[in-house]
């Protein structure tokens, strides 16, 4: 996340917050699912007269024939997982599962021994499911704290349209309270010691952290001493600043010292000359510029006088001036030629400075 999107107008800076806590938390749930799994060997929905009268027939039953590697097995389903059937498109030679308990249909594809029936297919092949048609399968899914949040505060209601109504007229975000967040961590405590799931904690990436303000990094000292918190990286470019939301408390980086002592802070170093041209070769080869060792050199050195990103906005322009030369490959000349057009930020602020006078302030 930005720093900056905490300001929303919709809801809370903390509740913002911690919605990207929540995340960044993910949960792994193991489940063990029976399933009828196999290629569909016959689909034969059976008709009877419309209890209701009239002309039309009804699905009563579909049988279903379903063949895996190790045998064969015939199934008698309810009508509405032959709707479900109709949805996927299943026909005779797919390859299928339905759960048991949840009558859920899924296609996985069609069976490989019907590969080369045609020579360009858009179709995907997969092989017979190996073992019996009704088994037992390990499903895993994964879901973050935060989907757990956002299912709990808005429940779906019924089908009639009055509750559909109400969905489409609820503000975009929800507020989601702390009492919910914690019945939801107790229920997740209680999968975790049954070993139903587990804790995947992630990392949360915080840039321009010199926009949050003095309240947001009071409550970051209680986010981060939660036992389900993940690994925070706040990422700034501020030297010593004034702390957003005070008037005269200036900090290092723009955050609070009793914050920064809970911190480890890394150092980072400026790029060597070398360093900088083995970025830009990876750069010109990312982007498919051609670029010559004479002008790699030179790019190098430009960046070292002013700055890398600089130098990396360099490249497009010169291989463009290299085109309209007649060359396919940057030469020396190109970036020199470039250079005199535009001007990095040292260049003008000085220019800025020289001129003062000329220029409203």
């Amino acid at each position: 996340m930005v720093g900056s999107e905490v300001y929303s107008s919709e809801i809370k800076k903390t509740e913002v917050l911690m919605e990207n806590f929540r995340r960044a938390i993910g949960l792994r749930i193991k489940e063990t699912k029976e399933v009828y799994e196999g290629e569909v060997t016959e689909l034969t929905p059976v008709e009877t007269e419309n209890p209701m009268g009239g002309y039309g027939k009804t699905v009563s039953h579909v049988i279903i024939g379903l063949k895996t590697a190790k045998g064969t097995k015939q199934l008698k389903l309810d009508p509405s997982i032959y709707e479900s059937l109709q949805k996927e498109k299943v026909e005779t030679g797919d390859v299928i599962y339905i759960e048991a308990n949840s009558g859920a249909v899924k296609r996985q594809g069609r069976s490989d021994t019907f590969a080369t029936e045609f020579d360009l297919e858009a179709e995907e092949y997969v092989p017979l499911p190996k073992g019996d048609v009704h088994k037992k399968k390990e499903v895993i899914q994964d879901v973050t704290l935060h989907d757990l949040d956002v299912a709990n505060a808005r429940p779906q209601g019924g089908q009639d349209i009055l509750s559909m109504m109400g969905q489409l007229m609820k503000p975009k975000k929800t507020e989601i309270t702390d009492k919910l967040r914690k019945e939801i961590n107790k229920v997740v405590n209680k999968y975790i010691d049954q070993g139903i799931a587990e804790l995947v904690p992630g990392v949360l990436f915080i840039d321009e952290v010199h926009m949050l303000d003095i309240e947001t990094f009071t409550y970051l000292h209680r986010a981060l001493e939660s036992a389900i918190a993940p690994i925070v990286i706040f990422a700034t470019n501020r030297g010593r600043c004034v702390i957003r939301g005070t008037e005269d408390i200036i900090s290092p980086h723009g955050i609070p010292l009793d914050l920064l002592d809970r911190l480890l802070i890394i150092r980072t170093l400026p790029y060597s000359r070398v360093e900088m041209e083995q970025i830009l070769r990876l750069r010109a080869q990312t982007e498919g510029i051609q670029i010559d060792e004479a002008a790699l050199s030179m790019v190098g050195e430009i960046g070292t006088r002013t700055t890398l990103r600089y130098a990396v906005q360099l490249l497009t322009p010169s291989a463009l001036t290299a085109k309209v030369n007649g060359r396919s490959v940057i030469a020396k000349e190109d970036i020199q030629e470039v250079g005199e057009l535009f001007l990095d930020a040292k260049s003008s602020a000085k220019i800025l400075s020289q001129h003062k006078d000329k220029y409203m302030k």
